[in-house]
């Protein structure tokens, strides 16, 4: 198979993905059309949900937040040549290892310490989670794809068992872990402003978007400044290519999902120690899966990841509205339009490509 003609940089990253974006707002408008809605007022009323008032923006940076995390975590393995579908799995167990550590560190301080003592067992639970599949790629040969999607199912089981038979609330009809200490709760940004003077609405946006914004700086200085991020492109260029250079091609791979699955902790430490103070069972979401579209559409760079994720976080949040004030377009449909954009972001990336490395060429060749 050859390899992609390369592109221009801005184009790779910013006209392939706008390019997407359009051809899912066509389909979208279509859509709306075909059940007798204007498109215009739909997405203007998306428009004014998700940016119009402090709530909707509150909201939005809230599902923002999530996707900035499950798309790093993509992101990172796809740069070591690792397609991670294991994000989701990685967030559920990453969920539990919070709860776990906080629960046991109560017995010794109610303070602020629980905060980094459930971040460490987030990303503890979360990096094994991912390490494993990573671990079975690099000594067994079983394809990184496929262990992750099993994961996923694996997390999902692991955690109904624990949550209804070991780390349930008693007395609660649901499968759920009781409350987390205070101390282990993440500030909110109504209370953050509110000691600065500041009302702010009230929304699930909490200090978990400042970790994944100074995630997303880390994980930027990891990849492209440091021995590290050179190793992990190597790696990801060739397994020749990397073993010629004296990398240990296997001790990456597990790595760098491990890594991954530390960042997919993020989400659950925006859920769990930030908006639901306990486990809930199916509390990721779907996020993870998102997350695999954020990264896409943000060409797997952090800055592209950041910005991709204000986008889904907007359309989650506009979707919402949209729902709330045109009962004919259901919550269903909303879930309908946003996996148009997640289809042509993913699926039909070669799609532009093709046709976008002719042009290109062509000009250069003139």
């Amino acid at each position: 198979m050859s390899a992609p003609i390369p592109l221009p940089v801005w184009v790779d990253r910013v006209l392939m993905p706008a390019s997407a974006l359009a051809t899912a707002a066509l389909a979208a408008a279509l859509l709306l059309l075909a059940i007798g809605e204007n498109p215009a007022e739909a997405l203007a009323i998306m428009l004014r949900g998700a940016l119009g008032s402090g709530e909707g923006i509150g909201f939005t940076l809230y599902y923002a937040t999530n996707f900035i995390f499950t798309g790093l975590a993509v992101a990172l393995a796809y740069r070591a040549g690792l397609f991670n579908i294991g994000a989701e799995g990685q967030a559920i167990m990453a969920g539990i290892g919070a709860a776990l550590m906080i629960f046991a560190a109560e017995r010794f301080t109610q303070g602020l310490l629980l905060v980094p003592i459930g971040i460490a067992g987030a990303m503890l639970f979360g990096a094994l989670w991912g390490a494993i599949p990573g671990w079975l790629q690099a000594w067994r040969g079983s394809h990184v794809v496929i262990t992750t999607i099993m994961f996923n199912f694996l997390a999902a089981i692991v955690s109904v068992y624990l949550l209804v038979n070991v780390m349930g609330k008693e007395g609660s009809m649901q499968p759920e872990t009781r409350l987390i200490a205070d101390g282990a709760q993440l500030w909110t940004f109504q209370a953050l402003f509110a000691a600065l003077g500041i009302a702010i609405p009230a929304t699930p946006l909490n200090f978990s978007f400042i970790l994944a914004l100074l995630a997303a700086f880390v994980v930027w200085i990891a990849i492209e400044r440091s021995k590290f991020g050179f190793h992990l492109r190597l790696t990801g260029a060739g397994n020749e290519s990397a073993r010629y250079a004296g990398i240990d091609t296997r001790r990456m791979t597990v790595l760098a999902m491990a890594l991954s699955g530390a960042l997919a902790a993020g989400m659950a430490v925006n859920e769990v120690m930030g908006v639901q103070h306990r486990v809930l069972i199916e509390f990721s979401s779907g996020y993870g899966f998102v997350g695999i579209a954020v990264a896409l559409m943000g060409r797997n760079h952090p800055v592209g990841v950041i910005l991709s994720a204000l986008l889904f976080g907007a359309l989650y949040q506009g979707g919402a509205e949209l729902a709330f004030e045109r009962p004919a377009i259901t919550r269903d449909l909303i879930v309908t339009l946003s996996g148009l954009v997640i289809f042509c972001v993913g699926a039909l990336d070669q799609l532009y490509r093709t046709p976008l490395a002719r042009l290109f060429t062509r000009r250069v060749v003139r």
